[in-house]
């Protein structure tokens, strides 16, 4: 409605629908606990056959169902669930590309605790974690990470194969610094036979993309190099070095001392490819990667959504010669690509 002077008439709509934002959370946790999508993609699309092929009351399937369908998960018609487009995609366990693990890693204790004494990181404009908070040494969430998260990167493991042209099978020797799940590595060992896989984690969580690589059949292309990557000797000759999701757990010091060692472990002409969320300049812009700042604000120690403009300065410092922004539809990911 609008007021005499021609303005939008304040509405608490959204004051109400964040604070409790914490219920769109626990019913999406619920009914991918529970195969809800699943189900109604298989067919058990009415109340009656939800709690039959999920074991739960009817009343809970009716009132969870229509609250997923407020939200946009699902549509209804003539008491008949569908599945949308995104929730046939994403949230359908049978779909190649059904990202549900997400849930386990995103809705840890220790994820959700981060942001209980969110006041208290403002006013220190830091975590309330322990020591470095997230990225604290040989962190047990981050073998976590690595089982859960692995199916939400493969579109974007996929975009970086086809982007750097890993088909055309050269002879390369690739760096996947903080490998994690390993996707992005071995995403590029299967596009390229004569690529060999230097990935580097935590012993832990390599023995989850080594895992991930024997799935995939290129395992024997697949080698491990434990530790952290501020103090492991990386080697050298290098064509590809993967830093995908890694850089904005630091200040802009650290990663610069990164970036230093990275160009020393390139060989001639090779390419550095750092995957993140990377807002514009205007830094509210676009939602997700700008939104992401507060998980660092919440998580880290001095982490941050750094923008391009940001990231080009801390490559230039670190001696390389050039850095081209590039989008990765469809993710909401965005692409450097580095020369020495």
């Amino acid at each position: 409605m609008a007021s005499a002077a021609g303005h939008t008439q304040p509405n608490p709509e959204l004051i109400l629908d964040t604070l409790n934002a914490h219920q769109r959370t626990a019913a999406l946790k619920a009914a991918i606990e529970l195969d809800i999508f699943t189900a109604i993609g298989e067919g058990a699309n009415t109340t009656a056959a939800l709690a039959k092929r999920c074991q739960v009351a009817e009343r809970g399937a009716r009132i969870l169902c229509d609250y997923l369908t407020i939200l946009g998960f699902l549509t209804k018609d003539a008491g008949q669930y569908s599945l949308t487009p995104d929730a046939s995609t994403f949230l359908d366990r049978r779909s190649p590309m059904c990202m549900a693990s997400a849930v386990t890693f995103l809705t840890l204790p220790e994820m959700i605790g981060a942001f209980q004494n969110l006041t208290t990181a403002v006013r220190k404009g830091a975590t309330t974690l322990p020591a470095e908070g997230a990225v604290s040494h040989d962190n047990p969430i981050w073998i976590e990470f690595a089982r859960s998260m692995a199916p939400m990167q493969v579109p974007s493991a996929e975009a970086i194969a086809k982007l750097l042209n890993a088909e055309a099978g050269e002879k390369w020797k690739v760096l996947d610094v903080a490998a994690g799940h390993g996707v992005f590595g071995v995403a590029i060992a299967q596009h390229n036979p004569n690529a060999e896989i230097y990935a580097l984690d935590w012993p832990k969580v390599l023995e989850v993309a080594e895992e991930n690589a024997k799935k995939a059949g290129v395992a024997a292309r697949h080698h491990k190099i434990p530790g952290s990557a501020f103090e492991v000797d990386f080697g050298s000759g290098y064509d590809v070095i993967l830093l995908t999701n890694f850089l904005h757990h630091f200040d802009s010091v650290m990663v610069e001392m990164l970036l230093r060692k990275v160009r020393a472990a390139l060989a001639p002409g090779g390419r550095v490819v750092t995957l993140d969320f990377i807002p514009n300049e205007d830094r509210i812009s676009p939602p997700l990667p700008a939104a992401f700042a507060l998980i660092m604000l919440a998580m880290t120690q001095d982490g941050d959504a750094y923008t391009f403009a940001e990231y080009h300065r801390m490559f230039r410092d670190a001696g390389f010669s050039s850095c081209e922004l590039l989008p990765l539809p469809p993710t909401p990911h965005r692409v450097i690509l580095s020369k020495k």
